[in-house]
């Protein structure tokens, strides 16, 4: 039973726990029935009908799969499971047969020795407003006709505009019509679409208790299951337009392609053309290259029968003259005279509801909570009892929205500088996590912090690597994230392990292709291995148990040395079963997942002290070190 202490993971020993996994799996984002997969459009609308049974993979399949990654030393499951996947048919229908199927791979992970978190994943709302998570008649409810976005502009979504979908364009829908509106109503529409109900509910009580009511419905079926450590929140959940300080300004955050301001989204959802910025990235920073023309041709994004939630709300009206006029540029900015605050007003209330709902089902559950991405955490200093894990996620931001990989350039996300320089890029990304690690404790007072996703993009330099096989590239742009994750000792949950990856259409969803699996790597079937894709770096020694404190840890991928400091803690327990310990040294040991795949010919240890026995079956190390220093040292090589 894993519990929480202070900033750490331990175990029922008292020993500090380093979790090391994958996010399993990059495809549960779409239904398996029929094939969701972001570029068929074939039933895409018919969202009441469909089924995410055998998402993340088949339960015939969950040997072959679960075994792979407990070879890896990937055996801390970030679990994705969606809204949609729960609740699809209709507000309070269940899917009683994805519900069964999610226990039993579930237990089938617990078979295998895997600790794991349920994520219920989203980008950007919906699958129907380009990306994925709610179900789509959320979005039916408040009056969108999710059939018109493409033509109005309200969000870009693969399967409606059709090959190629631009590089890394999907997150842009978060300040789009439908997207923005949404996560305004979720969040606060109680402030800021009063007017707006739904079967004479508010429309942010109706949409928030559907989601809590929905993932409560997991928590109930997964209960009493100790090494289910606990829930997600929601997936880089977003602001829409709460904070947004004048409408008729757009969002450069993360500008690609037509990027109209709030007003404009607005106006073209009501069938009014619109001549929108047209925004390409340059020299590694977005551009406005031109303005283009949206003309929905007399389409529009809202039913009939239902007013435009922000017209019915009076942030702008038709005039006399039939023309749009703006009425409150600043509506999303300030409730009764006060400023808002989207983390303090909205965000961590939503929080307390969720974490108040799991805990009624799950007292012990650990209530996992990641940011909108790029975003420091709420200040927020939740007690003991919240059992709150602060799970940020960064990525190399070149490699994943460029696709390109150069060993002597770099990106800060913080302040967009490029950085040169192989030692400047450690330093730089090494400090970028450790910020993660620095608000955690100045915001929240210092939680357990786990990046839940971090990765690379495979298919870089326009897929060179799978015409060649040389995935030399991959490996040494894997291996500087996973550096800058040692260099502070954190915890991490790879994105992703896709197990219907392939190298045409990658994780199956808007042509993300992250996964450290695929079936066409998988030369050998009966290789465990085989499949794999940049192992030399994603497969590390690690020290998955501690009996004090860990101080520095580090792997190098080149000459396969591992390296690891602690200092000691006298307090630990003795182990059940413990083999029982020289003279002079302590009986809980320390163990280091040591893999095979780096070790093929077993390895030479040093320690600064103690004794140490190797267990190649079960890859580890198990280190007891003696009460004669009160820092040991273990060093692993070739």
């Amino acid at each position: 039973m894993i519990h929480i202490d202070g900033h750490n993971f331990k175990d029922t020993h008292g020993r500090t726990l380093m979790l090391r996994g994958v996010n399993l799996g990059g495809s549960t984002k779409v239904p398996t029935r029929p094939n969701g997969a972001t570029h068929l459009s074939e039933g895409f609308f018919n969202h009441r009908d469909v089924s995410f049974v055998g998402r993340p993979f088949p339960l015939e399949e969950a040997d072959e799969h679960f075994s792979r990654l407990r070879e890896w030393g990937l055996t801390c499951l970030r679990f994705l499971v969606t809204w949609e996947a729960i609740e699809h048919a209709g507000p309070g229908i269940y899917d009683e047969e994805y519900l069964d199927y999610l226990v039993a791979v579930v237990k089938k992970a617990g078979e295998y020795g895997f600790t794991l978190f349920i994520d219920p994943h989203q980008d950007v709302w919906s699958r129907f407003s380009g990306g994925d998570g709610a179900p789509g008649w959320t979005l039916e409810a408040v009056g969108f006709d999710i059939t018109n976005f493409e033509a109005t502009g309200a969000a870009i979504v693969h399967q409606t505009h059709g090959d190629p979908l631009p590089r890394m364009i999907w997150p842009t829908n978060n300040s789009k019509l439908a997207a923005a509106t949404m996560f305004a109503l979720f969040f606060g529409g109680n402030d800021f679409a009063p007017r707006t109900t739904i079967g004479g509910d508010p429309v942010q009580e109706y949409l928030q208790r559907h989601y809590v009511n929905a993932l409560k419905q997991v928590a109930v079926r997964l209960k009493g299951l100790d090494f289910v450590l606990g829930y997600d929140v929601m997936n880089e959940p977003s602001r829409g337009y709460i904070g947004w300080k004048d409408l008729t300004e757009s969002d450069a955050s993360v500008a690609i392609g037509c990027v109209p301001t709030p007003l404009q989204s607005m106006l073209l959802g009501t069938g009014i053309p619109q001549e929108v910025e047209y925004w390409e990235v340059r020299r590694f920073a977005p551009r406005v290259v031109e303005r283009r023309l949206i003309d929905p041709r007399g389409s529009s994004a809202w039913r009939k029968g239902f007013d435009p939630v922000w017209q019915q709300n009076g942030v702008w009206e038709l005039d006399a003259n039939n023309e749009a006029r703006l009425l409150r540029p600043s509506h999303f900015c300030r409730v009764g005279g006060k400023a808002v605050d989207f983390q303090r007003d909205y965000y961590v209330p939503f929080v307390q509801r969720y974490a108040e709902a799991i805990h009624s089902v799950d007292p012990d559950a650990m209530i996992f909570m990641n940011p909108e991405p790029m975003s420091a955490p709420p200040v927020w200093k939740p007690g003991p009892a919240a059992r709150i894990v602060y799970e940020p996620h960064w990525y190399d931001g070149i490699v994943l929205f460029m696709k390109r990989f150069n060993p002597w350039m770099g990106l800060d996300l913080g302040t967009r500088k490029i950085i040169l320089g192989q030692r400047r890029i450690r330093r730089s990304f090494a400090a970028q996590l450790a910020a993660k690690k620095r608000h955690c404790e100045q915001h929240l007072g210092g939680l357990p912090t786990l990046v839940g996703e971090i990765g690379i993009a495979y298919d870089l330099n326009d897929k060179q690597a799978y015409r060649t096989g040389d995935f030399t590239a991959q490996i040494k742009a894997l291996d500087r994230s996973l550096r800058a994750i040692e260099d502070n000792l954190l915890h991490c949950t790879i994105w992703n392990y896709t197990a219907d990856n392939d190298n045409n259409r990658g994780d199956q969803w808007n042509d993300e292709d992250l996964s450290i699996f695929s079936r066409d790597q998988q030369a050998d079937p009966e290789d465990i291995n085989s499949g794999g894709r940049a192992l030399e770096a994603v497969v590390r020694p690690y020290p998955r148990a501690t009996c004090g404190e860990p101080l520095r840890l580090s792997f190098d991928v080149k000459r396969r040395v591992f390296e690891y400091e602690f200092r000691h803690d006298p307090a630990v327990e003795v182990p059940t079963g413990a083999v029982e310990a020289p003279t002079g040294a302590v009986e809980a040991p320390t163990e280091i997942f040591v893999p095979n795949y780096q070790y093929p010919d077993g390895y030479e240890v040093e320690v600064s002290d103690g004794t140490y026995e190797t267990d190649r079956e079960n890859q580890r190390l198990i280190y007891r070190h003696s009460t004669d220093l009160d820092t040991h040292r273990i060093r692993i090589m070739p």
